[in-house]
């Protein structure tokens, strides 16, 4: 098991070369063109599975928004043209993926009350594939397997009893010691980073506090934070506050997008 276990922490440091742009090591097993590729079948699949909004002032104000934050965003993240989706669902979510893919579901357009706190969701979502968060997950998931499965082969060679409950404890402690705050540190990092691209973009960055202060009102009976892939409302707050002035450094106001949300955003019932 030791062996295992070593060889396991020399892949993981032999791949650990990289950095975030917040300084955040990172591993990363897969290319780019891999992710890419993983990133548009998943959208395509997607664009089967859920209903795709036709309402064009709803379509017409989130591609307002995507274009002002993507037109920002180095090429060296995407070169070509973002697709932007609105897909016609009452979750209250959205996402980007890999290979320059935007969805946006209308449930969360009744949240987001103007295009400055959409401008702070579509930064955050875009802050993942700016920071190759995609890559990271998977990276993680992959060497969780191998050390789980060193870890199984050493534990099934031994004498150690009640070996099922050694192995379920070690899965725990692999899954909320690493790879839940793994997810975390993911979630805070795109809030930094989508703060500052939609300052860039000309998106009033304040507005990413008063998003997450509307989504505590919606969040009841959330799981306790260190149980969860995601920050408190509370935490992404405060951090939002405390790197505001950064942000607002880098607000140009002079830039500022006009983007016209629709007064009624019709949804499908649950």
């Amino acid at each position: 098991m030791k062996r295992s276990l070593i060889m396991l922490s020399a892949l993981i440091a032999l791949t650990a070369c990289t950095s975030s742009s917040t300084g955040r090591k990172q591993v990363m097993l897969f290319s780019e063109s891999e992710l890419d590729t993983m990133g548009a079948a998943s959208f395509e699949e997607m664009k089967k599975k859920t209903p795709i909004s036709t309402d064009k002032a709803t379509n017409d104000f989130v591609q307002c928004v995507a274009k002002s934050i993507t037109q920002n965003v180095s090429k060296s993240v995407h070169k070509g043209d973002w697709e932007v989706i609105v897909f016609d669902s009452p979750q209250v979510n959205a996402f980007a993926l890999p290979g320059g893919k935007i969805g946006v579901y209308t449930g969360i357009l009744n949240v987001t009350e103007n295009q400055d706190q959409l401008g702070a969701i579509i930064g955050h979502e875009v802050g993942h594939v700016i920071e190759h968060h995609s890559n990271e997950r998977l990276s993680a998931n992959k060497l969780q397997n191998m050390g789980m499965a060193a870890a199984s082969t050493a534990v099934g060679m031994s004498d150690i009893e009640n070996k099922d409950l050694w192995m379920a404890g070690l899965g725990l402690g692999i899954q909320y010691g690493v790879i839940m705050p793994y997810g975390r540190s993911h979630e805070s990092e795109a809030d930094i980073v989508g703060q500052d691209l939609m300052a860039r973009s000309g998106f009033e960055p304040s507005a990413s506090i008063q998003l997450w202060q509307n989504m505590a009102k919606l969040s009841k009976n959330s799981p306790a934070e260190f149980m969860s892939t995601h920050p408190s409302n509370e935490t992404r707050i405060k951090q939002l506050t405390e790197h505001l002035p950064s942000s607002m450094a880098l607000y140009q106001l002079g830039n500022r997008p006009s983007c016209v949300k629709p007064k009624v955003i019709s949804t499908p019932k649950k």
